[in-house]
Order: C-alpha cells, then structure tokens, then sequence
C-alpha cells in the first residue's frame, strides 16, 4: 500500500507540474497585463517600471524558472490587483467552494441511492419511469441555463431567493440545487442499474428465501454489493464538482475559489490564476487517492491485486 501510495503522489506531481506549464504559459498568451492596471494615459517609464516590478519585461521562460523557484520557497506571488499573498486569498476562497460542493455531494448522493433503489425494485412501474425522465433530465440540462432561469424565475420574479452573494440558507438554495441536478441524475442510473443486478443475483435470493425483510434485502444486502459502482461514479463526479462549481459560482456570485480564478483570468491577475489551479489540481490529485482507498476497504479482490 506505501508503494502504491507513492507511486500515485508522483504520478500527481509529475502531472501538476505539466498543468502548471501550461497555466503559465497559456495566462500569458492572453495578453500584457499592464493594459488593465495602469491607466491609459500611463508614461512610458511608469509602465516600463511595472513590468519591471513584476518580470514582464524579462523572456517567458526565465519568468517560469524563477516562478519555480519561489514555488520551492513555498511562495506564489502577490495579488497584482488585492496587493496580497496569492496563496492567501486561494486560501480563503476555498473553504466556501468545498462546503458548497461536499454538501451538493451529499445530497446528490443521498437522493440518487433512494430513488435508484425504490426504482429498481420495481423497474418499469411508474416511480421508476418517473425517476429516470427526472435523472435523464438533470444530468442533461446545461448548469448556467439553469442557473439563469432560476434566478429569473424565483429570484427575479417570485422574488422568494436572493440573486447572489453569501448569507444564510437561501443564499444556499440555488446554487446547491443548480450543482446537485448533474450528479443526482447521472447517479440514479448508476444506482438503479447495479441494484438491478444485485437484486437478481444468488445472495440475494437465498436472502429471501430465508425471511429477510425486504428494506434489508434492498439497503442492507444488494446496496451494499452495489456501492463499489456507486463510488467510482460518485468519485468521479465529487472531482468535477470542484471544476463545475466554476460555472454556478460566476453566476450566483459565490465567493469561492471559482469565481476568485474566473475574476483573475478576467483580470489578468497570473498570481492567483496559478495559485487557483495549483491548489485545485492538488486538491483533486488527493481526492481521487482517497477514491482509491475507499475502493480497498469496499473490495478485499482490489487489495489482493
């Protein structure tokens, strides 16, 4: 298990320094930063200064080196717009961001495995016809149309949620609900079709036969044997929440690190761009070792192998 541990660490080392080079380069091509700090009718020598100040004036890639090396340092530059640590402002954002996606994650999760469940017990009948035009549904519709509609529709018109912004549980309301349609959707299938086969198989039968209650057959007995599908999707898709947040936080105006990295591009602000995606990748790289170690202690076959 150390091995293997160590193994996937450098795997993911050797990946985050590949997406740092391109973050670093492909920020870059979107043009000199200079433009947006400085006012318009700035010197020659006050922008000269600036770029001074920053690298800009030096070649791409002694800029890169020397971002590396400050790296090692443990440090990633100041904010060019806040004048903060980078780091520090990742930092702040992103507790905001993992409790909106953990909780979305929760709830996906927690809906998907009953209505899947209720569903495949009884497949073809009309809960789970229901339940699958529901799913199908949610893991198709687009996150920033419904976002849009929402807002329009309960906080525009109805006037019964806020637009934007962070405060109490209505502020959480839309965006939750705007996060959690993908996973729900895409889970309830997976939930269904792994407790379809569960359910016909021999255990589960012999389970029966011997006077087990059927809520212990169904959650107990073929959930149980089922939950090795339900957690490599739900792993995946826990990973592309903390890339979709992205999307709901720009719109809703949400203080996480989404919206933070999205101001930053807009911006121009390369600091908190690379702090952003240096944070999030690692974040990532990390979840899906836990993925892995959930897949051990769930199948004894996987720590055999």
């Amino acid at each position: 298990m150390t091995a293997y541990l160590g193994r996937r660490a450098l795997h993911s080392a050797i990946a985050l320094i590949g997406l740092v080079l391109a973050v670093f380069f492909l920020a870059r091509l979107t043009g000199d930063p200079t433009n947006l700090f400085l006012p318009i009718d700035a010197s020659l020598e006050t922008r000269k200064e600036f770029a001074h100040k920053h690298g800009f004036d030096r070649p791409a890639i002694e800029q890169f080196f020397s971002f590396l090396e400050d790296v090692s340092r443990g440090d990633l530059g100041y904010s060019m717009r806040k004048q903060r640590p980078a780091m520090e402002l990742v930092l702040e954002a992103y507790p905001t961001t993992l409790k909106l996606a953990g909780l979305t994650m929760v709830l996906a999760i927690g809906l998907a495995v009953l209505v899947g469940a209720i569903a495949a017990y009884r497949p073809g009948g009309v809960f789970d016809r229901i339940g699958s035009m529901a799913s199908l549904a949610g893991a198709s519709a687009p996150d920033f149309w419904v976002a849009i509609t929402g807002i329009l529709l309960f906080a525009v018109s109805l006037r019964w949620l806020p637009t934007s912004g962070l405060g109490g549980f209505p502020y959480w309301i839309m965006p939750i609900a705007v996060l959690m349609l993908r996973p729900f959707g895409l889970l309830v299938q997976v939930v269904r079709g792994a407790m379809l086969g569960a359910l016909s198989s021999a255990y589960v039968k012999t389970a029966r036969a011997k006077g087990v209650s059927e809520r212990s057959v169904i959650f107990v007995h073929a959930l149980r044997n089922a939950c090795l599908s339900i957690v490599t999707v739900a792993g995946d898709l826990a990973v592309g929440l903390i890339n979709g947040a992205v999307i709901v936080e720009t719109v809703f105006g949400w203080p996480g690190v989404g919206k933070l990295m999205v101001d930053a591009v807009i911006q121009r602000d390369f600091p908190v761009v690379q702090a952003s995606i240096m944070v999030t990748a690692t974040a990532i790289f990390m979840l899906n070792i836990v993925i892995d170690l959930l897949y051990v202690a769930l199948d004894p076959r996987i720590r055999h192998q």
